[in-house]
């Protein structure tokens, strides 16, 4: 299989592998302004503003993955905004699930897909169903953001790292509880750049400066051995590694993040310049950042400029979001 044609490892997807519906939830979201009184935070409290420009989005980068639509370089114009520094804690998503009882997709499928060196032994025992083109995705009954390995798994002592196992669509319902939205994919790569002009991190062109680990990607041999090297092998805490220029942490690796763009291989060909929002319609959403599955020899979306996308009501254990907000 050639570089071009390989899939990501995050491609587990409900669009082809559900093997039942979820029953539909109604839930009333109280909106930000709507919450007690006794909050005075405003939505964009802890924020990063950025003044937004013209800037130069994509790459041609020869390590980079035509099919995917990352190139060619074209020059983008993004108007103000906000973004989050992190991306969603699991004590964050606690918050809103406590004040609105929301139910996850992944609860309401009962079901989600966990790397397959995560799963506990005894609920290996339990798996049924594994994802063909990318084995190492199990169908894991009972994983859920709070449950990220499974039943028998906890967040208790990762409250700080970022939110899995959450859809596109629960991470929508997050944004509308806390008075914030998703960014679009021109202000995501904007942010992730971190005021460097057409570097292939956030960081630079090394990804490793001086030896030193930016960033928490797989080291060795995927998807079989992981040896840590960069002191983990799940995710990291929200706040770990050097922000880059901007104050963003993790926009590479770590986990992958939604953006509000339905996702098109070719739709920024003719889409505007200014303030480009993706196509009206798809089927999958698009996704950045990478996450601590990807690695050089398959899955080299770390990169700054790298994309991919699923559909909106999947969830996997490297999959979250940060929020953003308008002027």
């Amino acid at each position: 299989m050639d570089q071009t044609s390989k899939p990501a490892c995050c491609s587990a997807s409900r669009g082809s592998e559900t093997k039942h519906d979820a029953m539909p939830v109604e839930i009333t979201l109280t909106s930000f302004s709507e919450r007690k009184s006794a909050e005075s935070r405003k939505p964009t409290d802890g924020m990063i503003y950025l003044v937004g420009g013209e800037f130069l989005m994509g790459t041609d980068d020869q390590e980079g993955f035509p099919s995917d639509g990352e190139g060619p370089i074209r020059k983008v114009t993004v108007s103000p905004f906000y973004i989050d520094p992190c991306t969603v804690t699991n004590a964050e998503f606690q918050e809103f699930v406590a004040a609105t009882g929301y139910v996850t997709e992944a609860e309401r499928f009962g079901w989600s897909f966990v790397f397959h060196l995560f799963v506990s032994p005894e609920t290996a025992k339990k798996v049924k169903h594994v994802v063909q083109q990318t084995p190492w995705w199990w169908n894991v009954e009972g994983a859920c953001w709070k449950h990220p390995e499974g039943p028998d798994s906890s967040i208790g002592d990762r409250m700080d790292h970022p939110v899995t196992h959450v859809s596109w669509n629960d991470a929508m319902a997050y944004c509308k509880w806390a008075g914030k939205r998703l960014p679009t994919e021109a202000e995501w790569e904007f942010a992730a750049r971190g005021g460097l002009v057409q570097k292939r991190y956030p960081w630079g062109d090394l990804l490793k400066p001086d030896g030193k680990h930016m960033c928490n990607i797989w080291q060795g041999k995927f998807p079989d051995k992981n040896n840590m090297s960069d002191g983990y092998t799940s995710t990291a805490p929200a706040r770990s590694f050097e922000p880059n220029g901007y104050g963003l942490y993790n926009v590479s690796g770590n986990v992958w993040e939604w953006c509000a763009d339905w996702f098109s291989r070719d739709y920024h060909l003719k889409s505007s310049a200014i303030d480009p929002k993706g196509p009206p319609t798809g089927q999958a959403r698009s996704m950045r950042g990478g996450s601590y599955l990807c690695h050089k020899s398959y899955c080299n979306r770390y990169r700054v400029a790298a994309r991919t996308a699923n559909t909106p009501d999947s969830s996997t254990g490297n999959m979250g979001f940060r929020c953003a907000a308008d002027v």
